[in-house]
This record gives structure tokens, sequence and C-alpha cells, in this order.
């Protein structure tokens, strides 16, 4: 069973599926840097939220560490193109909270529309000020959003309700799919020269860091008011809080800065700025959710299961159909490289019957795992299969193709010297190598196998049997296909064991015998 570290508060009901499962849950809050790099040596999963840097140094100092979780939507605080160098998965809980940003947005769009803060301040401090705080409404009001996925849309749905009219940007979002949610695209200038209230929702990356800066501000309608719950950076606080004073922007409400806490921030001087700290998540649904999300993915990755909110794989998707496939997927890539006893310069993986009309990029990415794993020392996962396939030069390709005759659904790996296929056979999907080299062959895949090249003639199914069986070594399966010409055919075997260096030898010096193949699965 794992170790799994967790650095930072999450919901029990995690901590307790985690346990569950019969993994070792070590929690150990507020570690500084060096007491993290301490903790980490023989953790097997690290989970942490927005406080805890997992930089390059605590990933290294980790070398049993097969993923980490991050308890809630970003992963700014994780070294994420290390962890993939490493093969570490990175994973995180991107729905869990997105129901609680959306509404923390509508709350601040509200405080900031009616000064419900600076009017509370006031009262509880003695003074009635009604003229003073007098705010605007949200009907009829247009209200621009910067990003419409999961969060923007939610906020998109419930600013409807107040009468609000809706217009929004998101290069990554076609005119269909916004009208669909009651939203006009525009640009993001053309958003900020007609929007009475603009609020975020785009994740933090380098081409959003500055994104609403003095340029864009200066562009804007007057009298704009500005949300924030998406994260600190994408908006520049300088720029605003000189909007602000200019008399540009109305008045704006953040959730998130660029550094937390903000101290300092000329922000915080402006009485027409709410301001929370980052409280976007912090509901009670919101933290269970997200304590549950995060273990069910970290489980999944010690299981070396599909993870469906893994960052840094390739794979989006994995359908029911394509599932069961992934063993036999990994197997193959073994199997092949034991073929070509290494590398192949390029790799064709081809996809024919039902497999064929499935996204199958996590079986790709299934047999470069067991590929890589079978030629390598280096640690080999879903995560740095494509990257250590860039760099050894290993070209690859995806090929769906029409239904085979014979299978429901067949996986082949291809190169231009060596083949290998399989399939599910049987009421139990059992997997079956179906095809070796151009030879039909039917034989489950077993830790322990032998392919033998030899002529098609009598008696060398006993020369081999007989040599193994001098070597004390048993087969389980077997299976023979002869090639089309008639003069040769080939042998499958799954043995007890490996075989010895002197039996290889053996046959090796064989009369009839020219090909021969240890495969280790």
């Amino acid at each position: 069973m794992a170790r799994v570290l967790v650095t930072e508060t999450i919901a029990r009901s995690g901590l307790q599926l985690l346990s569950a499962a019969g993994h070792t849950v070590d929690v150990q809050e507020g570690l500084d840097p060096e007491e993290l790099v301490a903790a980490v040596r023989s953790a097997n999963a690290l989970i942490v939220r927005s406080a805890t840097v997992v930089s390059r140094d605590v990933l290294e100092a980790g070398p049993h560490l097969t993923v980490v979780g991050r308890a809630g939507v970003g992963v700014d605080n994780v070294d994420v193109v290390a962890a993939t160098a490493r093969g570490i998965m990175v994973v995180n809980a991107p729905t869990s909270n997105i129901l609680s940003v959306a509404e923390q947005a509508m709350g601040l769009l509200l405080a900031q529309a009616r000064n419900i803060p600076q009017a509370h301040g006031a009262l509880v401090a003695g003074r009635w000020e009604r003229s003073t705080w007098q705010g605007v409404e949200l009907y009829s009001k247009i209200l621009g959003i910067v990003g419409l996925g999961r969060a923007g849309s939610l906020v998109a749905q419930r600013a409807a309700a107040f009468g609000m009219k809706l217009i929004g940007f998101d290069p990554y979002v076609s005119a269909e799919r916004a009208k669909s949610m009651g939203v006009e695209l525009r640009s993001l200038e053309d958003l900020f020269a007609e929007a009475d209230f603009v609020t975020v929702h785009t994740p933090k990356t380098p081409e959003t860091a500055g994104l609403i800066g003095r340029d864009l501000l200066a562009k804007a309608k007057p009298g704009i008011r500005i949300v924030n719950t998406a994260r600190g950076g994408i908006v520049d606080e300088e720029a605003l809080a000189d909007a602000i004073r200019g008399g540009v922007v109305a008045g704006a409400a953040l959730d998130v800065f660029a550094t937390e806490p903000p101290i300092g921030s000329p922000l915080l001087e402006l009485d027409s700025v709410v301001v929370t700290p980052h409280l976007g998540a912090s509901t009670e649904e919101a933290q269970d959710k997200a304590g549950v999300t995060i273990a069910e993915q970290v489980l999944l990755a010690l299981s070396g299961d599909f993870v469906p909110y893994a960052v840094n794989v390739a794979a989006t998707e994995v359908s029911e159909a394509v599932r069961p496939f992934m063993g036999l997927a990994e197997q193959l890539g073994r199997f092949f490289a034991c073929l070509h006893n290494g590398l192949p310069d390029r790799l064709d993986v081809e996809y024919r019957g039902e497999l064929s009309t499935n996204p199958t990029t996590i079986l790709t990415l299934c047999a470069l795992k067991g590929l890589f794993a079978a030629t390598t020392d280096d640690p080999v996962s879903y995560v740095n299969a494509p990257a250590l396939a860039d760099a050894r030069g290993l070209a690859v390709q995806e090929i769906s193709a029409a239904a085979s005759p014979q299978y429901r659904s067949l996986v082949t790996l291809r190169s231009g010297t060596h083949a290998v296929a399989g399939t599910l056979a049987g009421a139990r999907t059992e997997p079956r190598v179906v095809l070796v080299d151009g030879h039909a062959v039917e034989v489950p895949p077993s830790d322990h196998m032998l392919v033998v090249h030899n002529d098609d003639r009598p008696g060398m199914i006993g020369v081999v049997g007989t040599a193994l069986g001098d070597a004390g070594i048993s087969i389980s399966s077997m299976a023979v296909g002869p090639s089309e010409d008639g003069h040769t055919a080939l042998m499958v075997l799954a043995t007890s064991g490996p075989p010895a260096e002197h039996l290889l030898d053996r046959l090796r010096g064989t009369d009839g015998i020219f090909g021969l193949h240890v495969v280790s699965l």
C-alpha cells in the first residue's frame, strides 16, 4: 500500500476514502520548504491545496512519487513541467468549487452594485449614511463575462435571472455554444467598451497574466465595474487602482490577488472597492467535494487507472468501450518492445472494429507506457510516455481502420519489421495475443513468454518442448501459426518462468530455428 502525504486541510471524507483503500494517510500541515522536502522522500502521493509550493526540488526529493493532487481548481503552485518530465501525474478537482465560485461572483456583483460592505461598515460604526452609498440596479445592465467555461456559464445563468444582457469573450468557445448560454461573443476590447459590469472567469496562464491592464482599461466604458473571482494577476491591480482614481472605473470587487495576502495593494485604500480573502471555494459543500474528488483521483492514479482530472496527461476521456482494453494495450507495448529488442524508429497503433469509433488516445498512451517500461529503467507513466517518444525519436501514429472480419475490436502495434495484435475474447473478455509478425495465433499474455520463428516441418514443436522440459520449465499455453508461404512457422509459448541463457543458446543452435525472442510482461 502507498503512503499519502497531505500537507493542507482537506475534508475528512476524503481522508477516509484513502484510508479505506488501505493506504497510509500522513497529515503534516504547515511544513516549510525544507520540511516538505524531507517529508516527501518516502511518499507515493502528495495532496496539497493552494499554500504548499510543489517545486522542482520537492518533486526531485520524492523518488517514489506517482501523483500530486491539488484539492482545488488551479495548479499554479505545482511545477507541472518538472512533474511531467519525471512521470508524476498532477491531478486537481476542477468541478468541486465551481458552483461556490459562481455564487461568490454573484455575491460580489451585488455587493459592488449596492455598496453593501461599505454601508454595513458605516452603520456598525454609528453612521447612518443612506445617500452616501447609493447604488445601481443589475436589471437591464450589460454584463461582460471573460471566460465562458464552467464558472462563467453558471454566472451567465444566474445573471440572466436578474435581467442582465450578457456578452462574453472566450477564444475557445464558438458563437453557437455562447448563444446556447444566452451570451453574445465580443472581442475583449469591444466587451470592455460596451459592458457596465465585467466578471472574470479565465484561468491564470502566461497569456492571461495582466490581461486586464492599462491599455484595456483606457478603452473601457466610463463607469464600468469589475469583479474577479478567478485568479490573482489576471487584473493589473495598480492599473485598476489608477483607473478607479481617474474615474474611468466606478468600482471593483476582488476575491483574488496577485500576492496573497494583498498587503500594500493600492486597492485596499479605495472606498469603492470590495475585497474578500479568496473565499470563492470556502463553502462547506465545496470543501467536502474537493476533498472527496481529489482522494478519488489519487486513488485512480495509485492503481494505474485512467484519471479524468489529470492535467498533464494527453488523454482527456476514456469510454466504457475503451477502458477494458487499457491493460491489453500496455501488454502489447511490452510484447512489441521484446520483439524489437529495443525501440523502432516508428510505431503505428491501429484500432479496428468498435474501438475505431471511440477516442483511443489513452490506449496509445498505454502502449507507449508498456513499450518504454520494457526498454528503460527510467520511471514511465501515462504522463511522460509522449515526451520519452519525442526524446528518443520515435514517431507515433494512431490509425483507425475498417472493422476486422474476425474480431469485434482489434489493437495492432506495427513497425517496419514487426507487428503484434491483440483483442479481448470470450464472455469474460480476457486478453489474447492473436497476431505476431504476420502469423495468426491465439494465446493469453503471460509474465514469461517465448516467441520462436522456425521452419514449418514436423518435429519442431517437440524440439522446443523437450528443451524447455530439460530446463525444468513447463508450458502453460501455446499457439502455433504457419505463414502464408507454408515454409515458416511461429510458436508463441507462455512458460512457468524465464528461460536461462544456456537454454536460449541451445535453442538458437538448433537446426530449423532461426529467430528467438524472450517476452517479459
